[in-house]
């Protein structure tokens, strides 16, 4: 499970840990953000920058240099120039608080452009964006976990998450986006969605085309784009970030595909050609959190670009946010290590391998016909799911039984799902069979 998906890297990994002592051992565990500035927090910008406008030079200086070549004052903005430049980063707690500090940010630019009719969000059914008041208001009202809070929460729209994988099937979702923009884009402040996979909703995936479409509706109807990647964010999918998912990279595997499992695994092997850079969707708001610290503190960071910042304070604004731990150099020198250990790793090749592993040893899990629905796989992501849903006592009982295995998943609902830790040089093809061999054996039993 990674630790909820947040543990790229392993346990005790000796770079991380080295990266919170040196913290605490030579300069400060904690500074407010506020008026004061500290070096991990600048260094950590200025690499999250490079690393989400595509950008990461293919070598960083050793630590030793002046700023890792990653400060905000030396990075070569001209140089990474696109047409959605993300170049501000709001530091905060966790991922839902980050993307708390996206909505506010969407309402206060419309705000401050005297736009004050644009309230409401657009989200996509089947979604999860987090447990805090805001970010439940965009979760799915209906299959979500914050049904209870229904009449609480404010009203926002929603559309239905694509049918499936292909592109085919998100014409629905596409058709009634477009019709849902076109009917109240006056009141919409920004579209907000998981990128690629829907997480805690379902672990369901969908086509790129979505994103690119989404972009386009957003752009035409004068609304903002927020792109959830904090599940996604930092490799999980296999490219960086899944909002860059095409053509060459973008490969779900699922066993009601007519594809043979051996050939689909070889075709990942020759067709991963890497990202082009014309099929990625940038957004205007982007939202990271889990794997920014390798699961070892609590981060979120919320970038945009200048147009937002610039329509925020412009006119003598302040952005209304300010948490006490934002950039907690703790937290911020951690994510320096974890980011800088996942771009010097061969992370792309280790998540096909991971791919290829859950391919092989989640598959037999399909011929549980009476049980299981489906099992599907994309990147470091394997999920089972079957035709029941298993109520509270069910789940308990199937956990200790993966326990019993030697195995931790937390299932719900439907799902038995597995994100194994797809850096950990220490993984190998023999644990992800064994976590496929307990799945198997648990599931037969139900």
């Amino acid at each position: 499970m990674s630790s909820w998906w947040a543990a790229v890297h392993g346990y005790r990994n000796p770079t991380l840990d080295n990266a919170v002592r040196e913290q605490i051992e030579e300069s400060m565990s904690h500074v407010m953000f506020g008026g004061l500035t500290h070096r991990p927090a600048v260094e950590l910008a200025g690499r999250l920058l490079q690393m989400v406008n595509n950008d990461y030079p293919e070598t960083i200086p050793s630590e030793d240099a002046e700023i890792c070549g990653s400060s905000l004052s030396d990075m070569n903005l001209e140089k990474m120039q696109h047409e959605y430049q993300m170049t501000k980063v709001f530091f905060s707690d966790s991922g839902s608080i980050s993307v708390e500090v996206a909505m506010k940010m969407a309402l206060q630019y419309w705000f401050t452009l005297r736009k004050t009719q644009k309230t409401k969000f657009l989200s996509l059914r089947n979604g999860y964006h987090g447990d805090t008041f805001g970010a439940m208001s965009v979760c799915d009202p209906v299959n979500g976990m914050h049904s209870m809070f229904a009449g609480i929460l404010a009203q926002q729209l929603f559309v239905p998450s694509p049918a499936g994988p292909r592109r085919s099937d998100a014409t629905q979702t596409l058709e009634q986006m477009e019709s849902m923009l076109r009917r109240h884009h006056h009141e919409v402040a920004a579209v907000i969605m998981e990128p690629i996979v829907q997480g805690a909703g379902g672990m369901k995936f969908y086509h790129p085309a979505v994103l690119k479409r989404a972009r386009e509706l957003c752009d035409e109807y004068d609304v903002l784009l927020i792109f959830d990647e904090i599940a996604t964010g930092f490799g999980r999918t296999g490219t960086l970030f899944a909002g860059w998912q095409g053509q060459g990279t973008y490969m779900p595997w699922s066993s009601l595909d007519d594809n043979d499992s051996n050939e689909r695994i070889e075709s990942s092997k020759s067709s991963a050609n890497g990202v082009n850079d014309d099929e990625i969707v940038y957004p205007d708001i982007l939202c990271l959190g889990k794997a920014l610290t390798g699961g070892y503190m609590p981060l979120g960071v919320t970038i945009t670009t200048d147009k937002l910042a610039h329509g925020i304070s412009d006119t003598d604004g302040v952005f209304m946010h300010g948490p006490t731990f934002m950039a907690n150099p703790l937290a911020c020198s951690v994510s320096l290590a974890s980011t800088n250990l996942l771009m010097h790793s061969p992370w792309e090749m280790r998540v096909r391998r991971v791919e290829k592993a859950l391919i092989k040893h989640l598959s037999p899990l399909a011929e549980l016909e009476s049980i299981v629905k489906e099992v599907r796989v994309l990147g470091a992501i394997g999920v089972c799911e079957m035709h029941e849903g298993l109520d509270r006592d069910g789940m308990a009982n199937v956990q200790r039984q993966l326990v019993e295995e030697g195995v931790w998943l937390r299932p719900f609902g439907k799902l038995l799902y597995t994100m194994p830790p797809f850096n950990c040089e220490d993984l190998e093809d023999v644990h992800i069979e064994k976590i496929g061999e307990a799945m198997h054996k648990v599931a037969s039993k139900l």
